[in-house]
């Protein structure tokens, strides 16, 4: 009975050994290339203003960016780069006319938020060691319901921020 119970704790033991020192599946992936935020972060409405944007062109769209308060913190301290834990949030309307505030006006002046634009909801978020392979910054976007873009799509997102790489690969600028 004792050799039964020896050679079943043994038997446990090196199970346990094997379970827990055994890659677990995808792991290797996500070290080796970049992994993509697949999340909204939650009360980012309640986040600070970082600036404002109007983009012609094919965009198109007016646009708010937000940060938490650990990019907020490293915008006002002109901190580069950005500390982990950073961030970064675009949220993009279409660029309408207002005809109600241009009655008011009396001529065409005036410009507000439309419908949300295809990719309505944008984030970079800074884990240096996570998102290593794209510069420290994992990329997100999200439709006007909260579906997640597709990798294909997310792929396009380093190589767009790549040329600024010598402001943390983040485009907008602090507007206090």
């Amino acid at each position: 009975m004792k050799r039964i119970t020896l050679l079943l704790v043994a038997v446990a033991t090196l199970a346990g050994v094997v379970f827990f020192s055994a890659p677990v599946s995808g792991h290797a992936d996500q070290e080796t290339g970049p992994v993509f935020v697949t999340k909204i972060p939650n009360g980012f409405r309640d986040w600070r203003l970082v600036s404002v944007a109007h983009e012609a062109g094919n965009l198109n769209d007016i646009r708010a960016v937000l940060g938490n308060d650990t990019a907020i913190k490293a915008y006002r301290d002109g901190q580069l780069p950005f500390p982990d834990g950073a961030i970064i949030a675009r949220i993009a309307w279409s660029y309408v006319p207002s005809e109600e505030n241009n009655k008011v006006f009396g001529r065409a002046q005036s410009f507000v938020p439309g419908p949300p634009t295809a990719s309505y909801l944008q984030f970079m978020v800074k884990d240096s060691k996570k998102y290593a392979a794209t510069g420290g910054w994992g990329y997100a976007q999200f439709d006007k319901d909260g579906k997640p873009a597709d990798e294909a799509l997310l792929k396009t997102c380093y190589p767009c921020h790549e040329p600024n790489k010598g402001r943390d690969y983040v485009f907008t600028r602090y507007t206090p």
